[in-house]
């Protein structure tokens, strides 16, 4: 069976094939640590009419690679999680542009993650398993490729962190590339330099070769695999040359079009005239005429870029459209943005909760059950582009492009015990044309603001294109829809003034070089300063105080002894506080109490109520208490909820008593002082010792006939 096995990065890593999913056009098996993954492709014999290249990449995470059975009511795996998803389209967009231009055979790609360790992350891996098994199949690809994980431990480089070393890092990026580029990079940082992204690429580069290197070790042992006889589709002869002459000066007009509706018009229209006119030569053809107006439409636009310096909106490379900002327009949000750049635009707004609003996440990577409390929604409506088609729950694009804006913004964000909040920021895209998750950072940066959440400093976000032919290239700020989708490159980053929070970046050439990317980060990070003087108009801080509707929360610490106390049986004490205030209540298990209301009589009055069943008696205080009951040495008088202490005969009053009764009776509310706890806990009381002492009376009844001395009760 073939296997390499060698040390990567201070473990085990193991690639082999042969022994899993043979029927597959190809499998591999990828192990790191005690993390295993199964990676098997499979390819359809026919050609799918489908516009585009399908490709679809399917990743699971095996509930038993952990020894776990799935929560909830089912007991097996059922949509994807984000997770997932996210892992899926890192490998997706890893391997996409190394297919040949033309191939359209259905591509499936399954990957299942069969073993976690909790220690080592799985998409890395799967990454390489999916390049070993491309390459060992008869399906074109032009690998093989690696991926690494890099993050910075004090100031030292390390590939492939674990979870609990990257809790601790300052940069965390998945990176895909083949031996002479890069071709996918993914992650976060804490404001860190653009001097620093580049030194991680590089870094990330030399892991990418090693594991590169296992790989090709890896295929010398298999027998030659002859790869699928395809043939890219032709045309009829003579179709394209008249096509292209009859396309060119009308495309180059209707490219400069002033905005994206009279572009995308003009150019649709070009089509339907030239379909029009040669529709009796080639009556077949009108999909084919479309295809080739596309190709005569992207060499314009990339030429006019190369030539003249000038896009197709009248911009120059470095230059940013115009943005206009508005915050606090939502009245009933605990705060809002709108935040508008051209032609895209992202309504954001922000929600605060408590600590029982935190999202329970189920995952193979942990050994418990962990919580999140921020979160960031991305929507993107068909409206926003002005089409009409199918809604069918959130798409993968909204998961990919929400957890970029959340990571954008979830490294500037208070630690949870300064502001213990959970946060939600729902980014509705309302007009897209061109970085619609980089205008989510921006407005959901500006709703944080207007939130009132103490966040460490604004951020912002904008896209990068590339238009790359042979050594001519133009990096290009702030790009267009259409600039994306005929451009080569799609790099977003995001950051505030001190340095960069997020970064993605796709290609569809095969391959970058390491000095075009430090040239787009420099012009991206002088886009982002930009941004970021604009967006300090509309909203420089954040706000001193939160919304009126925004629930207020305080902590407290409690004895965890008296956990149970403010409980109650079966929680009857914690539920009766909240339905009598509204406030909202919890508790852990270190005795840090958590209440959040709206309003502050609500917060006032659980606050006196959390006190009152978990305060602990002070020596010298005075209280007002019940008297339970008398006896002939005295009387217990509960001065706290379920805390009784000793009123003795004797500090009944100055001067003797001789019944207790004769001074205080069951059901009295009288005042009293704490004036003794022994070493056992034992609590003493005195009513004579608020009273001032007559002239010529004696101490009073000693220890009142020798009775014994009682011990502070509880009340269950």
């Amino acid at each position: 069976m073939p296997r390499v096995e060698r040390t990567f990065a201070g473990r085990r890593l193991v690639i082999e094939t042969g022994r899993m999913a043979k029927q597959a056009a190809g499998s591999a098996v990828v192990t790191f640590g005690e993390t295993m993954v199964l990676a098997a492709v499979t390819v359809s014999d026919n050609i799918s009419p489908l516009p585009f290249f399908p490709l679809t990449v399917e990743y699971k995470e095996r509930t038993y690679a952990a020894g776990k059975i799935p929560g909830g009511f089912i007991k097996r795996e059922g949509r994807p999680q984000d997770g997932e998803i996210l892992s899926a389209r890192i490998i997706d967009r890893s391997i996409r542009p190394l297919f040949p231009e033309g191939f359209k055979n259905e591509i499936q790609v399954f990957i299942y993650v069969i073993s976690a360790d909790q220690q080592n992350d799985a998409d890395v891996l799967a990454l390489i398993a999916t390049s070993v098994a491309l390459n060992s199949s008869k399906i074109p690809f032009l690998g093989p490729i690696g991926g690494v994980r890099v993050g910075r431990l004090e100031n030292k480089w390390v590939l492939n962190p674990t979870f609990q070393q990257i809790a601790y890092t300052d940069i965390d990026l998945v990176v895909a590339g083949n031996r002479d580029s890069l071709l996918m990079v993914e992650g976060e940082a804490l404001e860190v330099t653009e001097d620093a992204v580049v030194d991680a690429l590089q870094v990330a580069h030399g892991g990418i070769r090693e594991v590169i290197g296992a790989q090709e070790e890896l295929l010398k042992q298999l027998p030659p695999v002859a790869k699928m006889a395809w043939t890219k589709p032709t045309l009829p002869p003579g179709l394209e040359p008249r096509v292209r002459d009859m396309a060119q000066s009308e495309i180059r007009e209707a490219i400069n079009a002033k905005d994206k509706a009279s572009r995308a018009g003009q150019i649709e229209k070009v089509k339907k005239s030239i379909a029009e006119r040669l529709a009796a030569d080639f009556p077949e053809n009108g999909r084919d005429i479309g295809n080739l107006v596309g190709d005569v439409e992207y060499e314009a636009l990339r030429e006019q870029v190369l030539n003249t310096g000038h896009r197709v909106d009248g911009r120059t490379p470095v230059e940013i459209r115009t943005i206009s900002t508005e915050v606090g327009l939502l009245p009933r949000a605990h705060g809002s943005a709108l935040f508008t750049r051209g032609q895209t635009q992202a309504l954001v707004a922000v929600t605060l909760g408590t600590a029982n609003d935190v999202q329970r996440l189920d995952s193979i990577d942990d050994a418990s059950e962990t919580t999140k409390s921020f979160m960031l929604h991305y929507n993107f409506p068909p409206f926003s582009t002005g089409e009409v088609r199918p809604v069918r729950g959130t798409s993968r694009r909204e998961i990919g492009h929400g957890n970029l804006a959340e990571r954008a913004l979830q490294r500037m964000l208070p630690e949870f015990e300064d502001f213990p909040y959970t946060i939600r920021v729902v980014a509705d895209i309302l007009e897209s044309n061109g970085s619609s998750s980089m205008a989510s950072v921006c407005g959901g940066s500006l709703a944080l603001f207007d939130a009132g959440v103490p966040m460490r400093g604004a951020v912002a976000g904008v896209a990068m294109g590339l238009i790359k032919e042979g050594d001519r290239y133009a990096v290009l700020s702030d790009i267009l829809g259409t600039e994306d989708h005929l451009g080569d490159m799609d790099f977003k980053v995001a950051g505030t003034a001190d340095g960069i929070t997020s970064i993605q970046m796709d290609i569809k050439i095969q391959g970058l070089d390491v000095s075009i990317m430090k040239e787009a980060l420099a012009q991206a990070r002088d886009g982002r300063l930009h941004i970021l003087g604009e967006m300090r108009k509309a909203l420089a801080e954040p706000r001193s105080d939160l919304s009126q509707y925004a629930p207020r929360i305080v902590t407290m610490n409690i004895n965890p002894e008296k956990i149970g106390d403010l409980i109650g049986p079966k929680g009857k004490t914690i539920r009766g506080i909240q339905d009598e205030t509204g406030a909202e209540l919890t508790v852990d298990d270190t005795g840090l109490v958590t209440i959040a209301a709206v309003g502050g009589e609500a917060m006032a009055r659980a606050k006196q109520m959390v006190q009152a069943v978990t305060a602990e008696p002070v020596v010298g205080e005075v209280y007002e208490g019940t008297v339970k009951s008398t006896t002939a040495f005295g009387a217990f008088i509960e001065i706290m909820p379920g805390t009784e202490a000793l009123l003795h005969i004797s500090e009944l009053r100055w001067g003797r008593t001789d019944k207790t009764e004769d001074v205080v009776k069951r059901g009295d509310r009288v005042k009293v002082k704490l004036i003794d706890r022994d070493e056992r806990g034992r609590l003493r009381l005195s009513m004579k010792a608020l009273q001032p002492k007559p002239e010529g009376v004696e101490e009073g009844n000693g220890d009142g006939g020798g009775a014994p001395r009682a011990s502070a009760r509880r009340r269950e």
